[in-house]
């Protein structure tokens, strides 16, 4: 099976959802180190706030790096098959003949950079294939529309022929 990678668009989305999550994270650990861990003088609760904003500033850097590296994802007649993490992969595969709905959307992250997301719903829940380049995402959000349709129809033949 043939995987495909992400754009570089993709890359530069992953770091700014990335710095913009932790930088409240950041603000918020400050917050509450200045305070309730300050004025009390919990110590304890310092190292743990110190621990928390090194591991999120390293976080910051590093992760989108991985996910961006592990993000693949395949499309073919039968299935949909997207990997993707960082400390662990995690593997979707969904049939084609199984999906009941497609959405594409945008945030205001993805509109900077100029990707989207696919949503494709089945009875069992939802997959998503994020950070693609938008002419993909359409492209990919049309051949799967078309697929149902098709897939469908062959249903309904069947059903005519079984009456």
């Amino acid at each position: 099976m043939n995987y495909e990678k992400l754009s570089k668009q993709a890359l530069g989305c992953m770091y700014t959802a990335e710095i913009l999550g932790d930088i409240i994270f950041l603000v918020i650990i400050g917050a509450v180190n200045y305070f309730w861990l300050i004025p009390k003088d919990i110590g304890m609760g310092k190292i743990i706030s110190l621990i928390l904003a090194v591991y999120t500033v390293g976080a910051m850097l590093i992760e989108p790096y991985f996910r961006y590296n592990r993000y693949r994802y395949s499309i073919n007649e039968e299935c949909i098959d997207i990997r993707e993490g960082y400390l662990f992969v995690k593997r979707n595969i969904v049939p084609i003949e199984r999906l009941h709905k497609l959405e594409t959307s945008k945030g205001p992250i993805d509109q900077l950079f100029h990707v989207a997301k696919v949503k494709v719903t089945t009875a069992g829940g939802d997959v998503t294939l994020r950070f693609l380049e938008e002419e993909k995402a359409e492209q990919i959000a049309e051949n799967l529309r078309k697929r149902i349709n098709e897939i469908v129809k062959e249903q309904r033949e069947e059903d005519g022929e079984e009456d």
